[in-house]
């Protein structure tokens, strides 16, 4: 039996393919395919009854040749270090891509956040910190909102951070509650940072907005924004899903109301939402069809984004997907097998290192404000973000042109130049040997 590819390993194989596009050092890769720390923890809580659990934390640090680690913190029941490791290697690409000066880190907690009490969950989020507190910092590696995770969460973090190193640290965490220090804008960043590219693709391709119809799975934060600003400029936004399931409606779904109604029932059990999305009749949901995640991704749309979870698009479902194009907010949904099958059908997949970075972008701009002392106007956010987003999405498309190969092989190529430059400016063997 086949043993199957890891996230991990899935990343050196589009390192390994980029490389074959550019001139680079072999330090620089050597470098890249290995992690430059990797913290695991046991995080032991007192439950609500009582009890004693204990959960298993990660942190990764993979380079840090452009700058200080940055990347997200999740709570899911899936989350193990193979897929922590594979996402901050994303995160260095990441940063590289789009021309912020960090490095890629990421972090994760196994565990299911929606099984907890409000309580439990804090002393969880405290408890990660109190293990990570010494490998973390606004100068070492910056943790923020991932997969269920969200601003109250970085509150308390970097409150215990602030306790244990007695003294505030509001640039320790990014993504925080904006009254105590996080950045306008940087909630629907993710969300509007896709958005921006897919007015890029428009401007391209002199698309009409209404004459274009869209699918998006995973309806959380990000999901719930790219579908909200696509919905404004008058795409027809046709179905959606979460974890629960999907709704296909070939007019257009309300966008509003779904998204009223996804997040209307909240409880106190995990700050999380409970609700799915339009199960209730106030949606003006007749005529709906409900669908399974799986059915979405296979829709004849003009657009498919999926903005859930890894691995959503396979060597198994890839022939089946009809969507001419893909942007890829979540990390990693098509993985490298599918990527050779989308393209020999000519679908166009904008890759999360470029299409989702709008967070870390606006990431990187509190991180700016926190140091300095500044409050940026949302305004002002929206602008740059608008900016970084759009010079990069330029750039890496230029490139795709010019090497003649497909944009996520072109975003990597484009970020691993940077990477290069950076490591060959401390020296490499070629330097060290006079040649």
């Amino acid at each position: 039996m086949k043993k199957q590819q890891s996230l991990f390993e899935m990343s050196l194989e589009r390192l390994d393919r980029a490389a074959n596009y550019c001139e680079v050092d072999e330090e620089t890769l050597e470098r890249l395919r290995h992690a430059r720390s990797v913290m695991q923890v046991s995080i032991p809580i007192r439950m609500d009854d009582g009890t004693l659990r204990v959960f298993e934390g990660y942190r990764v640090q993979h380079n840090d040749i452009l700058g200080p680690t940055k990347g997200g913190l999740r709570f899911h029941p899936s989350t193990d270090l193979d897929e922590v490791k594979a996402l901050a290697f994303w995160m260095t690409f990441k940063c590289a891509a789009v021309g912020i000066p960090f490095g890629g880190g990421k972090g994760g907690v196994t565990v299911d956040p929606k099984a907890l009490s409000r309580l439990e969950l804090e002393r969880l989020s405290r408890g990660f910190v109190g293990r990570m507190a010494g490998f973390i910092g606004p100068d070492t590696d910056i943790p923020a909102p991932d997969v269920y995770t969200n601003p109250t969460i970085m509150g308390w973090m970097v409150d215990e951070y602030s306790k244990l190193n007695r003294g505030k640290a509001p640039c320790a965490f990014t993504g925080k509650p904006v009254s105590v220090g996080g950045s306008l804008g940087r909630e629907d960043a993710t969300g509007r940072g896709a958005y921006f590219c897919i007015k890029e693709l428009e401007r391209l391709k002199a698309w009409v907005p209404a004459e274009k119809t869209i699918a998006i799975q995973g309806f959380g934060n990000a999901g719930q924004h790219v579908a909200r600003l696509l919905h404004h400029d008058g795409y027809r936004v046709v179905a959606v899903s979460d974890s629960q399931g999907g709704i296909y409606q070939p007019e257009g779904v309300n966008v509003p109301k779904v998204i009223e109604e996804k997040n209307r029932q909240r409880t106190l059990s995990g700050l999380y939402c409970e609700g799915s999305v339009c199960q209730c009749k106030e949606c003006d949901c007749e005529g709906t069809e409900m669908i399974p995640n799986q059915s979405l991704l296979e829709l004849d749309v003009d657009i498919l984004i999926p903005a859930a979870m890894e691995n959503q698009i396979t060597e198994d479902n890839a022939m089946r997907i009809k969507a001419p194009y893909i942007v890829e907010v979540a990390n990693g949904p098509v993985n490298a097998a599918a990527d050779d099958i989308l393209g020999q059908h000519g679908v166009t997949v904008v890759p999360d290192i470029l299409a989702n970075a709008g967070g870390v972008t606006v990431s990187y701009f509190e991180w700016v404000q926190n140091r300095i002392g500044d409050r940026w106007r949302e305004t002002k956010v929206h602008s740059r973000l608008r900016e970084v987003m759009g010079d990069a999405f330029r750039a890496i498309h230029g490139k795709m042109e010019a090497l003649g190969v497909d944009f996520r092989t072109a975003a990597y190529v484009h970020a691993l130049e940077r990477l290069n430059e950076a490591v060959a400016s401390q020296g490499t063997y070629s330097y060290f040997n006079h040649q």
